[in-house]
C-alpha cells in the first residue's frame, strides 16, 4: 500500500521546480492532490502533466481571499486536507543598498506573510493528524558566502519560527509541522533571470564546487525528504528542520 494512499494533499506554488516535483511525487505515494500557482498557462500544464483527477486552482497567496478561495474549493471537491506544502514563493535578489521598498515588501507579502497564512487559514480544514511542512532556506555560515540575499533571507528564516510555534500549538490535534531547508537546487528559477547562458554555466558551477557532494540538488531530492514528512514514517517528528543541502550548511 502507498503511503499517503487516499490522503489529500495540497500543494501551493505546486506548477513549477520543487512544488511540481513534490506534487507528482505525493500523488506517486496515492494522494489526492490539489496544486496552485498564480500563472493559469503552467498551473494546467503541469496538472495536465501528471494526469486526471489533479485540482488545479489558480492562486496568489498573497492575496487572502485567494486562499480562502483555495481551501473552499478544495473541501468542496476533495474534502478535509491530510498534507498541506507550503511551498509557493519568490525569489529575489538585491544588496542592502539596492533593495528598494518595494521589492522588500513583495518577498515578505508571498514569502512570510503569503506562507503564514496559508498555514493559519488551513486549520478548520486539516484532519486531526495531518503533515504540513514549509518550505525555508537552509542556513549558510559565514554570510558573507550569500550576498545580495539580506530581504529573502529574512522572509525565508521567518518561517522556521512559524513552524516551531505552529508545531506546539497544533499537537494536541496530533497535527505535525515541519520544515525542510533547500540549499542550491537545479530549478528554473536559474534559466529565468535573464542571464547569458555562458554567465549561467559559471554560476552554476561555482555554486556546485562550494557543496560537498559537488554538485546540485535535485527538485525530486527535496521532495522525496517532504514525502517522508507527510507520511506515517515520520509520526513522531514535529517541529523540526531537515536540511537538503548537499551537506552546505
Amino acid at each position: 500500500m502507498k503511503r499517503l494512499e487516499d490522503k489529500v494533499a495540497v500543494v501551493t506554488g505546486g506548477n513549477s521546480g520543487i512544488g511540481l516535483a513534490t506534487a507528482k511525487r505525493l500523488q506517486e505515494e496515492g494522494a489526492r492532490l490539489a496544486i496552485t500557482g498564480r500563472n493559469a498557462q503552467t498551473l494546467q500544464e503541469a496538472a495536465q502533466s501528471m494526469g486526471k483527477g489533479v485540482l488545479a486552482v489558480q492562486a496568489d497567496v498573497a492575496v487572502l481571499s485567494d486562499i480562502d478561495r483555495l481551501y473552499q474549493t478544495v473541501a468542496q471537491e476533495l474534502g478535509r486536507i491530510d498534507v498541506l506544502f507550503v511551498n509557493a514563493g519568490v525569489g529575489k535578489f538585491a544588496t542592502l543598498l539596492d533593495t528598494s521598498e518595494s521589492l522588500y515588501d513583495e518577498l515578505f507579502a508571498i514569502n512570510t506573510k503569503g506562507a503564514y497564512f496559508t498555514l493559519a487559514k488551513a486549520i478548520p480544514y486539516l484532519n486531526d493528524r495531518a503533515s504540513i511542512v514549509l518550505i525555508a532556506l537552509a542556513p549558510i555560515n559565514p554570510p558573507w558566502r550569500r550576498p545580495g540575499t539580506s530581504a529573502y533571507s529574512a522572509a525565508k528564516a521567518a518561517l522556521r519560527a512559524v513552524a516551531q510555534t505552529a508545531a506546539v500549538e497544533l499537537a494536541e490535534r496530533r497535527i505535525r509541522v515541519n520544515v525542510v531547508s533547500p540549499g542550491p537546487i537545479l530549478t528554473p528559477i536559474y534559466q529565468q533571470d535573464g542571464l547569458p547562458k555562458e554567465k549561467i554555466k559559471e554560476r552554476l558551477d561555482q555554486m556546485s564546487a562550494a557543496v560537498p557532494l559537488s554538485r546540485l540538488g535535485k527538485p525530486e531530492e527535496v521532495a522525496s525528504v517532504v514525502a517522508f514528512l507527510a507520511s506515517s514514517d515520520a509520526s513522531f517528528i514535529t517541529g523540526e528542520e531537515i536540511r537538503v543541502d548537499g551537506g552546505l550548511a
